[in-house]
């Protein structure tokens, strides 16, 4: 693998003014210099039939195309009902279909969560990484970035101005790149006998 990583960013949350949007693009502004993050939007993405999964609807293979281009992925989730939202686990299903074509598997991962709670999100966040597990993806473990409070973190036109966030955050990405660049294989043109 290079040593620049790319990480493709999904936010589980359609909403106009959406935090966990909000936490995306403050972490792309803080992702390390030998990395680059790429927002997605699940917006398009209809829900999930195994009647279609053979023949997917262009945004789904949109996306899937931007997973396997991705060395790792990002997911800010917000918490709705103990888990996570409905568009994000049926974006991860559509990813996931048919058989044999996971476009999740073997890549690195990290898990960020913005709620107006004082949890941050911890709930959907635990839920997630039992899903990841199922599809192969390895999930970075700390540091947790949880936002709590998200009010209070994040300006009215969606700055993150926290800064012990931000430190956190920017932890966080740097132990995805670090882990990221461990866990890959090498590719074959640069192993030397």
């Amino acid at each position: 693998m290079s040593s620049h990583v790319r990480i493709l960013g999904i936010a589980g949350s359609l909403r106009r003014g959406s935090y966990n949007q909000a936490a995306l693009r403050a972490a792309k502004l803080l992702a390390p210099k030998n990395s680059e993050i790429d927002i997605f939007q699940l917006d398009g993405i209809p829900m999930f039939s195994e009647d279609d999964e053979k023949s997917p609807p262009s945004s789904v293979v949109e996306m899937k195309k931007r997973i396997r281009r991705a060395d790792a992925v990002l997911i800010a989730t917000p918490e709705y009902n103990y888990s996570i939202p409905g568009i994000l686990k049926n974006a991860i299903d559509w990813a996931s279909r048919p058989h044999g074509e996971n476009a999740w598997s073997g890549k690195s991962a990290a898990i960020m969560g913005a709620s107006l709670g004082t949890i941050g999100t911890a709930r959907a966040q635990y839920h997630l990484r039992q899903i990841f597990v199922t599809l192969n993806l390895l999930t970075l473990n700390q540091p947790e970035v949880m936002i709590a409070d998200a009010a209070h973190r994040f300006d009215a036109e969606g700055n993150l101005v926290h800064e012990p966030t931000r430190q956190l955050i920017q932890e966080m990405l740097k132990n995805l790149v670090d882990w990221t660049c461990r866990i890959s294989p090498v590719p074959a043109s640069e192993v030397t006998s």
